[in-house]
């Protein structure tokens, strides 16, 4: 069985090998240096970075319609005013 084993072994060995220095891992290592080529050029931003951007956003709509409801305020109180 032990034999069997180390045959297995063996053989298991001679394959990845094998494909380490077959076209094949020339092909990945092309690709993904394409992909990144590609990737750099669509101006990506991390999961990080976007939900940084996201948080700030949401903050400086609140702060915006803060604002816009003390303006509204004003303008009403401005119209009382010239009401009178």
């Amino acid at each position: 069985m032990n034999n069997r084993t180390q045959w297995m072994e063996d053989l298991q060995k001679n394959i990845s090998d094998l494909i380490a220095r077959s076209p094949a891992a020339d092909v990945e290592r092309n690709v993904r240096a394409m992909m990144t080529q590609a990737f750099a050029r669509l101006d990506l931003v991390t999961r990080e970075e976007f939900d940084v951007q996201a948080d700030l956003l949401a903050r400086t709509r609140a702060r915006v319609d803060q604002l816009a409801a003390q303006v509204q305020q004003l303008e009403e109180r401005l119209a009382a005013l010239d009401a009178k």
